[in-house]
């Protein structure tokens, strides 16, 4: 396969064209992140969006300023710890997030988010207790 030199020209300003669609597109991602903190629970059911009906385990609960009244029930976020709120050095797990479906309320938890304790060790780890997160 031959290429002349017009064609090649027009394929690298097409790749171009592709990488800063990527690039505008993963930095309006990690512009549209709210900066929140994250504890962890254990007991999963009952919950305040689905009673006694089991969601699985990669879930959260939401604290007062995001319940809105239930109507942030079943809302998916990602989240990724970005740092310690504490002494625990380096909590964080490098680039990992863990995606979360909203199940329940935690009136005065501590966190913006409580993640089930298997959600919060995919992202950090769970000595810290309380993280620092983006969710999004």
């Amino acid at each position: 396969m031959h290429y002349h030199h017009k064609e090649i020209i027009i394929i690298s300003q097409k790749m171009k064209s592709i990488l800063c669609i990527v690039l505008v597109c993963s930095l309006v991602s990690l512009a549209s992140a709210t900066p929140g903190t994250a504890t962890f629970y254990n007991q999963y059911t009952p919950s305040a969006c689905y009673g006694n009906t089991p969601e699985g385990v990669m879930i959260a609960a939401a604290s007062d300023p995001l319940w809105n009244g239930g109507a942030i029930c079943g809302k998916m976020f990602t989240v990724q710890c970005t740092g310690a709120t504490n002494p625990v050095p380096h909590p964080c797990y490098d680039g990992k997030t863990v995606t979360v479906k909203v199940v329940d309320h935690c009136p005065g938890c501590g966190g913006t988010l409580d993640l089930s304790r298997e959600a919060f060790e995919t992202i950090a780890n769970p000595v810290a207790g309380v993280i620092k997160i983006d969710f999004w």
